[in-house]
């Protein structure tokens, strides 16, 4: 049996989940041409980096939308776009040791790989455009629950990596209808139907169908703590769509004022998990650390996958 368990000492996000698992082994290239299967890859561009967090090397993962009023921006996707046009970038300063530099070391160049059919210099500083929160929305952004659906059942995708995608974006459906109180079918997703959750969720059951994966286990989640600005107004972390998505699942206390996991995280592991326990007892073969955007004093945001037989 090969186990895959998820060491969320520090959250959980969609790109990290994607970095971690490029991190432990799996092909990138082979996700980009997977991904192809959609047909929206004229939307987006993928881009995986290695870089350090707090001694650690980790590969960070981006989804660089394309064609936003003529300029490129990356989403620092793991805490922006999940929630309703989420900006969660007030409540990480109310510390200053707990101050985030989205830059450290994110420019390893050699180690940097762009998948684009246009000119590659426009993305250098990929993480400005979107410092202060500024998002621009367009209808590609925007996509009704029954179209992701849609969109994952017209792919051609084999059937684990299609029914665990749908699967993870029923969980969110799900939780975003009874809080909203609507009913799954009439949900429309806000920025969860972004590019860069859709690449992030698809992706995940593509790489973990690739590395021939058996079981999935994971730690208990933290989910941080502090405020974040959504467009209903000023709320705690974890967010409502966050919380309820992870109903039933441990989580796990945290002093770090940041949102450490966010609804796309929470829902891949969620669906994905059978177990939520200490590192089980395998032989241990692969190990895989994510980046996350931000970066705290003492503590390194990103996550980590360990893959093992037993």
């Amino acid at each position: 049996m090969r186990t895959l368990y998820f060491d969320c000492f520090s959250g959980i996000s969609g790109d990290m989940v994607i970095g971690a698992l490029i991190d432990a082994g799996a092909d990138p290239n082979r996700l980009v041409e997977e991904l192809k299967k959609l047909h929206i890859d004229d939307e987006y561009m993928l881009k995986w980096t290695k870089l350090v967090k707090n001694g650690i090397t980790s590969t960070k993962f981006d989804v660089m939308l394309k064609n936003v009023h003529s300029h490129h921006h990356a989403h620092d996707h793991d805490h922006e776009l999940d929630h309703e046009h989420i900006h969660a970038h007030d409540h990480e300063h109310e510390h200053d040791h707990e101050h985030s530099h989205d830059h450290e070391h994110e420019h390893g160049h050699s180690h940097e790989h762009i998948h684009a059919h246009e000119d590659e210099h426009h993305h250098d500083h990929h993480n400005h455009s979107n410092r202060n929160g500024q998002h621009h929305h367009h209808d590609h952004e925007h996509r009704a629950y029954k179209d992701i659906v849609a969109l994952i059942e017209g792919a051609g995708f084999v059937e684990p990596v299609k029914n665990t995608a749908l699967k993870i974006f029923k969980r969110i459906g799900e939780a975003e209808g009874h809080i909203h109180g609507i009913p799954l079918e009439k949900v429309h997703f806000h920025e969860v139907g972004a590019v860069d959750s859709i690449i992030d969720i698809i992706g995940a059951a593509i790489l973990i169908h690739q590395l021939e994966i058996d079981v999935i286990k994971s730690s208990p989640i933290p989910v941080g703590t502090g405020r974040i600005h959504i467009d209903h107004g000023i709320y705690p972390v974890p967010a409502p769509a966050t919380l309820e998505i992870l109903k039933g699942v441990p989580i796990e206390q945290s002093d770090i004022r940041f949102e450490l996991t966010t609804p796309t995280g929470a829902a891949i592991v969620a669906v994905l998990a059978e177990e939520f326990c200490p590192i089980p007892s395998m032989k241990v073969t692969s190990i895989g650390y994510g980046a996350g955007t931000k970066t705290f004093k003492n503590h390194p945001n990103v996550l980590r996958v360990v893959i093992g037989e037993d």
